[in-house]
């Protein structure tokens, strides 16, 4: 089974992500703060992360720089509602960029990609 690390605080957000990832047969942990995510991604192995930027406490940003300056080399999924970001997502270290509202299914597409390409 497939880990993943969902960073997102908006609650019914990371609720529908976190269901459709259960119904696919992924494990998602879910962080709310970008403190949480930092932590929770220096403690245990995920397969992939899904990111939003603006988070609480630690920008989704830095979370993003830092965990490639930690070496962290599973594909991260910038998930967001800015939307003329993913340029700079991309460029930063993300490997993939999907704007909010977003349909599940695109999600997943982008999922199964960045994974089978990792």
């Amino acid at each position: 089974m497939k880990r993943v690390l969902l960073v997102e605080d908006e609650e019914r957000i990371a609720r529908f992500v976190e269901k459709g990832l259960l119904k696919h047969g992924y494990q998602s942990i879910v962080a709310t703060d970008g403190q949480q995510a930092l932590a929770q991604a220096n403690l245990e192995a995920f397969d992939i992360v899904l990111l939003d930027l603006g988070l609480p406490i630690i920008s989704g940003w830095t979370v993003l720089q830092t965990l490639r300056r930690q070496g962290f080399i599973a594909p991260i999924i910038v998930i967001s509602a800015f939307v003329d970001q993913d340029e700079l997502a991309l460029a930063s270290g993300a490997n993939d960029f999907i704007s909010k509202p977003f349909q599940f299914s695109e999600l997943l597409k982008i999922i199964q990609r960045n994974l089978t390409e990792s």
